[in-house]
């Protein structure tokens, strides 16, 4: 009732497939109903109905909903042409054997074999046609599931509608954001169920009692209220009344027999209760054991835990009472809501001894549900017990690879439990290794240095030291303790080399943001190389490596480039192929891509990219890869179609803050020369903000494209004040190579400041800095920040030659958009000579600088290029160029679009600028931007018209 609206948009989303619809509402308010209806549409008739619910008490199961939904498929699978990933489900499905492949060799690799999973459910959903996909109460489902909805909405078979359901305020923002990432063909909607109103109230009444005539205006609005426009408490409120005998038929209508009479509080709670009270004891005690065992549950089981007199009668009366349902094979309460209403309603010694009944009796349970074992010991205060049964299933829940659900059990019980030190100490390096693996990291400090204060034996303190070193890294907190944790650690890990090369890496790296002197930086990353021998896996030696390579090319240290040959031989030829292979070859190549080895990096990283596709062409260093390769064509201006490509690298990374940084700066920096200037100057200062605690490389072209957009703009001054700190961060921690890229820049926007001093100071130093180091880009950018200098003094010859040596030097990395901005300035220097030859020459130079902008599309620079010319009298650029980055006009964006599809899921401008790292200001105005070119005036019809917009 009330509901004809949000049925009507759910019918029509879900029969157009591929699609997705969230419905959100509290507790109560009919998502399970609204979805019961619409199987009985026309629309969606003769579809695969799968249906799966999160359980409010998590088993160490992960993706328990989606097994729900699929295990009764064998039939609709027989003869579908199967690839060898889908035999990965044979272990997840093992209902499904008969219609499954052989099960393929394991990938001894979790992301790998995740991802390849994940590739099976979705291959076999694909399978099954038009289907429709419901998991219901996704506000409780564990992280495996939410990331498998994630990918699965990424890229839906075209047969599949999804339909989600959960409770806004219970809500995590990852789950919030689910329809927000859906693929831009996926037609998608979110229907917010709203409380009834009065004339709904009393339709829903009038449907329950069977009245033939309207119900009474007190008696609706009376229930309206009371209820709170939740469908199920007007329910019970109606099903109390009517036991009380309070309902009247008067004068051709339902109504109270006297409003003073019915003192019913807000709410189903005590309506609930009270409806309980009126059972018999044994139907009484069926209902409180149903409450305190929570899920649907077989009827012997709810036996032993009631112990009534007459179980069976008992069952049978609070089934007729609609109290109790039948659901999977047991029973349990129709709506949560109630059955918390009557476990609210048990005292508390009689809950206890319920709760230690029901520990009791699911143990009988094959196999032993262990979440729900470890709850009821828990509540029936047998904490021992609970500690050992929690512990069970945090074991089983890593080896599910459901870290998330091992943490939580693991915190639990090191934070409420009495446990000996040497037990301690073991659990608190599991959870230590279980918080590493998921996406929201816990608190847990605490816990680990409890653990170091009780004095544990050598061994076990240097992996306790690492975790806690490991621990704060993740969660960015206190570097000092960090480094003296990691320090501290590898003293006591000679048996563990590869978490003592770890452990030194960490230390070593420029990239990390710790106040390491730089030559203490390089000297862990020796000794972290010495430890690789002792590495027995060979893809973890090649991984430390990696890691070494990439430091030392960073700070300009030429061993690296020994260190990358030798992982670039041995990494293709490993069989099977391991992800720490590829990570070796991305380390390696993104500390080249950075330091100006461009074509190395190019090889490096090319390599990353095939390794991990063979081992899934969705693993997560697919992407990875891709992004860096997408930094090395922007610095080698292969810009024909690389805005186009970022958008789907954005789309198959995790949306971890490290990973999108890559393809994220890309695409900023790549706003300069399209001309798209204020959007330019906003994401750029965003992203340096994002960038200056973990990534001074990236760190570097955002603070050279800042720095030439506020010169050009005449805000010098306050450009180079703004970027003093990310130029401290890469010189502090000895990335002298790769901010070389950025000394033309900051040399010409002290002199734009009106700082000449300031700007031959920076100069000298780098220069001093970069002598002795492996460092591509100073033949460039050395001659090229001299070149700017001498024209700024008057000294127009030796500008144009260092200029125009910048130039050829540029060509050679290559780096030709840097090339062509060289060629302008030297252009303006030949020509400010003022004789014959020198004009002419820079017509020629001109129009090179001219001919490098419009084969990568830089308007921007295009329109700079013709002033000059316009100015000096020379022949200016004849057309625009064609191809390279350009604007979007009436089209979305992919930012403008993907900021849409955020708000069309409801989320508010904050949110979506905490889940996207930029400023609400900025999502403000592409929320704006979005309306404008979609021709809307609100917020509420972006999903429906997202679809249609190309």
């Amino acid at each position: 009732m009330g509901r004809d609206e949000e049925l009507e948009r759910l019918a029509a989303v879900v029969a157009q497939a591929p699609a997705v619809t969230v419905i959100v509402g509290e507790a109560g308010i009919g998502k399970s109903r609204l979805v019961g209806e619409l199987a009985e549409r026309p629309e969606v008739r003769g579809r695969q109905w799968l249906v799966g619910a999160c359980a409010p008490i998590r088993e160490p199961f992960p993706l328990g909903s989606i097994v729900e939904a699929l295990r009764g498929v064998a039939e609709h699978l027989t003869g579908a042409a199967l690839s060898p990933v889908a035999g990965t489900l044979r272990g997840l499905l093992p209902e499904l054997a008969g219609v499954l492949p052989p099960a393929p060799e394991s990938l001894d690799e979790r992301a790998a074999e995740q991802h390849r999973m994940f590739r099976g459910l979705v291959e076999l959903l694909a399978a099954l046609g038009e289907a429709v996909l419901i998991v219901e109460d996704v506000h409780w489902a564990d992280e495996r599931t939410v990331e498998f909805l994630a990918y699965l909405l990424a890229a839906p078979p075209d047969g599949l509608s999804v339909v989600l359901t959960y409770r806004a305020e219970d809500a995590g923002p990852e789950v919030r954001a689910l329809a927000g990432r859906v693929a831009a063909v996926v037609v998608r909607d979110r229907i917010v169920l709203r409380p009834l109103d009065v004339p709904d109230t009393r339709m829903l009444a009038e449907a329950i009692l069977g009245a033939e005539q309207p119900i009474s205006e007190e008696l609706a609005a009376y229930l309206c209220e009371r209820a709170g426009g939740l469908p199920l408490a007007v329910q019970e409120l109606l099903a109390l009344l009517r036991e009380r005998g309070t309902l009247a038929w008067r004068r051709g209508r339902w109504a109270r027999r006297a409003v003073d009479e019915l003192d019913v509080p807000a709410g189903v709670r005590d309506s609930v209760l009270e409806r309980a009270a009126r059972l018999s004891p044994a139907a009484q005690a069926v209902a409180e054991a149903a409450a305190v065992l929570r899920v649907a549950t077989p009827f012997p089981i709810l036996a032993e835990v009631c112990r009534a007199a007459q179980p069976p009668a008992g069952l049978d009366e609070a089934v007729a009472a609609g109290m109790l349902a039948e659901q999977s094979g047991g029973f349990g309460f129709r709506h949560v809501l109630a059955a918390e209403a009557v476990y609210a309603g048990i005292p508390a010694s009689r809950r206890a001894d319920l709760h230690s009944r029901a520990a009791d009796a699911v143990c009988g349970l094959a196999p032993v549900p262990l979440g729900r074992l470890a709850h009821h010991l828990r509540e029936a205060g047998r904490l021992k017990e609970w500690a050992e049964a929690a512990d069970r299933a945090a074991g089983r829940a890593s080896e599910l690879g459901d870290h998330a659900e091992a943490t939580r059990l693991l915190e639990e019980v090191l934070r409420n439990a009495r446990l000996e030190p040497a037990r301690r100490t073991e659990m608190t390096i599991r959870l230590g290794w279980a918080a590493d693996e998921v996406l929201h990291v816990p608190e847990i400090t605490d816990l680990i240095i409890r653990a170091l204060e009780q004095d544990p034996p050598p061994r076990a303190r240097g992996e306790l030291q690492f975790l806690l070193g490991l621990h704060l890294d993740t969660t960015g907190v206190d570097q000092e303790r960090k480094c003296r944790a990691f320090t501290e650690s590898v003293a006591d890990l000679d048996d563990r080399p590869e978490l003592a090369a770890w452990a030194m890496i960490a230390l070593g790296l420029p990239t990390e943001p710790h106040a390491t002197l730089p030559a203490e930086r390089v000297a862990w990353l020796d000794r972290a190389q010495q430890v690789v021998p002792a590495i027995r896996s060979a893809p973890h030696r090649l991984f430390v490596l990696g890691k070494v390579a990439m430091g030392l090319a960073l700070m300009g240290d030429a061993r690296w480039s020994g260190i990358a040959e030798r992982i670039r031989a041995e990494a293709p030829g490993t069989v099977p192929a391991h992800s720490r292979m590829a990570g070796a070859c991305w380390s390696a190549g993104s500390g080249a891509c950075h330091s100006g080895h461009h074509e190395t990096a190019r090889t490096l990283l090319t390599t990353a990219l095939q390794i991990s596709t063979d081992i899934d062409a969705l693993h997560p260093l697919v992407f990875r890869s891709r992004a860096v390769l997408l930094t090395t064509e922007y610095q080698r201006g292969e810009w024909d179609g690389l805005r186009e490509s970022i958008p789907g690298v954005l789309d198959g990374l995790s949306g971890g803050l490290f990973e999108r940084l890559f393809a994220d700066t890309v695409a900023a920096c790549l706003l300069l020369p399209a001309g798209e200037l204020d959007e330019a100057r906003d994401r750029l200062r965003e992203l340096a903000d994002r960038c200056m605690p973990v990534d001074g490389g990236n760190l570097a072209l955002l603070t050279t494209a800042r720095l030439r957009l506020a010169t050009a703009r005449g805000e010098a001054a306050e450009a180079v004040a703004d970027v003093a700190g990310a130029v401290t961060t890469w010189e502090s921690r000895g990335m002298w190579p790769v901010g070389a890229r950025a000394l033309p820049a900051l040399v010409e926007s002290m002199l734009a400041a009106g700082r000449p001093g300031d700007a031959a100071g920076v100069l000298r130093r780098y220069e001093s800095r970069l002598r002795g180091l492996d460092a591509p880009l100073a033949p460039a950018v050395l001659p090229h920040a001299h070149g700017l200098l001498a024209e700024a003094s008057g000294d127009h010859a030796a500008a144009a030659t260092r200029l125009l040596d910048a130039a050829l030097a540029y060509d050679r990395l290559p780096a030709p958009y840097e090339a062509a901005q060289a060629r302008e300035r030297a252009a303006a220097a030949l020509h400010a000579r003022g004789d014959e030859a020198s004009r002419a020459r820079a017509a020629d130079v001109l129009g090179a600088a001219v001919g490098g902008y419009g084969r990568l599309g830089a308007s921007w620079d295009l329109e700079r290029a013709a002033r000059l010319a316009r100015r000096l009298g020379l022949p200016g650029p004849a057309a625009r160029a064609r191809r390279g980055p350009r604007g979007y006009g009436e089209v979305l964006s992919p930012r403008e679009r993907e900021v849409a599809g955020l708000a069309a899921t409801g989320m508010s401008n904050k949110d979506i600028a905490r889940e996207l790292f930029v400023s609400p200001k900025t999502v403000e105005k592409h929320v704006a931007a979005a309306l404008r070119k979609l021709g809307l005036t609100s917020r509420a019809a972006l999903g429906t018209c997202l679809e249609h917009h190309p």
